[in-house]
């Protein structure tokens, strides 16, 4: 790096700086900001004649707002050193080791929210104060006093400093943008935005609303007299603070790379979002021996988890067109590897979605990817834009069979029956495990086979012959026999199963169970009127029903002639089915035998209501394998739990 450049990238810098810490409106990812901060690192080492009077590595935090009073820290609210690797973490901990011998080393989540100090005196909350530049900060107590998770008055006599994190849970997190969307306003990008947000909020009703929570993570100022940090923080803990999930004292560097190893993989299920672990010689007075940077303690770090989120840049946007002829449109950005995977891809749902997030060509956005969910899009960094960007048109005509679309809004859809992608798409939904379960015809196959003119449609999948497959690629005798026998297999299937293959919008798997109970093989005959007597249905759904089967009735008795449906006959009864889950809701959670949707319409016949998320009004969590926040949330809120084999048992 040159002088020219370095100082280029302390001006960058400084400007993502005070997006992040003072607007609250990062135009960076996390992983932007550290690879350039450790760049300016990188070149004030090697000059240090050089380095730049407002350089980042100055300072601690950011700048104080001008709307809340100024209050000082009685003790510096220093920041962490970042280490990114096993090798780094190697050499920190021979640093260690070096000028103090070998020490246990304290170790628990790095939090990512935003950080408060509070200060109370003879037991009494006193004042809260943002960490602002480290030394100075922003006085918000009315704020910190809304939190719950922050108590009043603690048992403690004199003067003390507690300093933690302020999060929001991720579960909460979906319930607040929810209702940010039906108030019609912008939803925030990520839990931690939110919670800097929410706690610097001019009106403390805000704040409230909110659901902060507080976990502490050190001490500043204080008269306590403890040996180690593991049982001072025991001491804090004890006076009525959160506890993390997960701490640990270690003995090794092995230890800590376990006690990593753990948290990266719990990462997912914990209901609090984290982005890395801190580790602090847990000694005092041997850790306070070491001293400080002008930045920072010797004596503690924050060992960094990967990325989940990432800057890419939007190149083209893709139409695709569904089963049900709905465009959907899908970014391809420049490829990022976020959690091990390289995306090039994200959908983006609707054109609206485009609109709110007012997204042009050439953009750079923030991408994110938690565990194994489907990557998106959760902001346009448009402080980075440079002129260039183009603006992206809603399409006219559908970009496979060239018709014209129908524009309803929120929905574009294509209303080309004879569209290859509607059909293409309908046959891979009809074949799914929910629907006719037809094992072996995976996406690949049935587009090799369209495209191969050996079907046209669902019903040419029952006129298939040995023939037919063994010529095509992939394809041997063994395979080619499997695949029929297992389209055969699907003819004897119950009406259910039929109604959601047939993959009518608004109609899932539930619907379809409960039109299929309620009337039996006349389930095609049926008005309006007796749809949206059916618990759930709204105008909507039954409108959807009806035109679909008034559209394609033909198909569907073709269909019907050809398989050999189960109809499922519901008995009329007086009363609400009685048993263990009558009247009662339920939550599922985790991995199960069966397909969510069968176990849901086996709880629904058995009187029960099935939930999409744990609360406060939920009755039972079925958990099965792998069950992540859900499980958590109804530990906290004391709901009924049962394992999948307590729920086999009990039905």
């Amino acid at each position: 790096m040159e002088y020219i450049d370095y100082l280029e990238s302390v001006k960058r810098l400084n400007l993502w700086a005070r997006a992040y810490y003072v607007d609250d409106n990062p135009i960076a990812s996390d992983e932007e900001y550290d690879r350039l901060y450790h760049e300016i690192l990188k070149f004030e080492k090697e000059n240090p004649d050089k380095i730049a009077s407002n350089s980042p590595t100055k300072r601690v935090g950011g700048e104080v707002r001008e709307e809340f009073k100024k209050a000082s820290h009685i003790k510096p609210m220093w920041s962490m050193e970042d280490i990114f690797s096993s090798g780094e973490l190697k050499e920190w901990i021979e640093r260690i080791y070096k000028n103090i011998g070998e020490v246990k080393l304290f170790c628990e989540p790095k939090f990512d929210g935003a950080s408060l100090n509070l200060i109370y005196e003879n037991g009494e909350l006193k004042e809260a104060i943002s960490r602002g530049d480290g030394k100075i900060g922003e006085s918000i107590t009315a704020n910190a006093k809304t939190i719950k998770s922050i108590p009043l008055n603690i048992d403690h006599e004199g003067l003390i400093e507690i300093r933690g994190e302020v999060v929001i849970l991720k579960s909460d997190f979906e319930e607040i943008n929810r209702d940010r969307l039906m108030e019609e306003r912008e939803p925030f990008a990520n839990p931690r935005n939110a919670s800097a947000g929410s706690l610097r909020q001019l009106d403390s009703r805000v704040t409230a609303k909110r659901r902060l929570m507080f976990f502490p993570w050190g001490v500043g100022e204080s008269s306590l007299d403890f040996n180690s940090l593991s049982e001072l923080m025991e001491y804090i803990y004890s006076l009525g603070f959160r506890e993390p999930p997960y701490r640990r004292v270690c003995s090794d560097i092995d230890e800590v790379e376990r006690f990593y190893n753990l948290l990266l993989q719990n990462r997912d299920s914990i209901d609090v979002e984290m982005d890395g672990v801190v580790i602090k010689v847990d000694d005092i007075e041997k850790g306070e021996s070491l001293g400080y940077t002008q930045k920072f303690p010797k004596y503690i770090c924050a060992y960094k988890f990967p990325a989940v989120e990432k800057v890419s840049r939007v190149l083209e946007i893709t139409p695709q067109v569904g089963r049900t002829g709905v465009i959907t449109p899908v970014a391809e950005i420049e490829p990022v590897n976020l959690n091990g995977a390289v995306i090039r891809r994200v959908t983006l749902h609707n054109y609206n979605e485009i609109e709110r997030l007012e997204l042009k060509l050439g953009d750079r956005v923030i991408v994110i990817r938690s565990g194994d969910v489907i990557p998106k899009i959760t902001k346009v960094l448009k402080g980075r834009r440079d002129g260039s960007e183009k603006e992206i048109k809603r399409p006219e005509i559908c970009p496979t069979c060239k018709s014209r679309i129908l524009d309803e809004g929120i929905l574009i859809k294509c209303q080309n029956l004879g569209c290859p992608d509607r059909v293409v798409n309908s046959i891979i939904y009809f074949t799914q495990k929910e629907s006719m379960d037809i094992r072996g015809l995976s996406s690949s196959t049935v587009s090799l086979l369209v495209e191969n003119g050996k079907i046209k449609n669902i019903l040419d999948l029952y006129s298939l012959k040995l023939e037919d497959l063994i010529d095509l690629e992939g394809f041997k005798e063994k395979r080619a026999k499997n695949l029929l026998e297992a389209i055969e297999k699907s003819r004897k299937r119950d009406s259910a199963h039929f109604i959601n293959a047939l993959g009518i919008e608004h109609i899932g798997a539930v619907a379809s169970s409960q039109i299929a109970e309620k009337f039996g093989v006349k389930f095609l005959d049926v008005s309006k009127d007796e749809l949206l007597e059916i618990d759930g249905f709204g105008e909507r759904m039954a409108d959807s029903y009806l035109e679909f089967v008034r559209v394609n009735r033909d198909s569907i008795d073709k269909l019907l002639d050809t398989l050999d449906i189960q109809y499922m006959e519901r008995e009329e009864q007086e009363e609400p089915v009685g048993g263990y889950f009558s009247g009662k809701n339920i939550v599922l959670t985790g991995k199960m035998r069966e397909a969510r949707g069968v176990v849901k319409r086996r709880l629904e016949t058995l009187g029960a209501k099935v939930l999409s998320q744990v609360t406060k009004n939920s009755d039972i969590l079925i958990a099965g394998e792998k069950a992540g926040s859900k499980l958590k949330r109804a530990k906290e809120l004391g709901i009924e739990i049962l394992s999948e084999d307590e729920f086999y048992r009990i039905v």
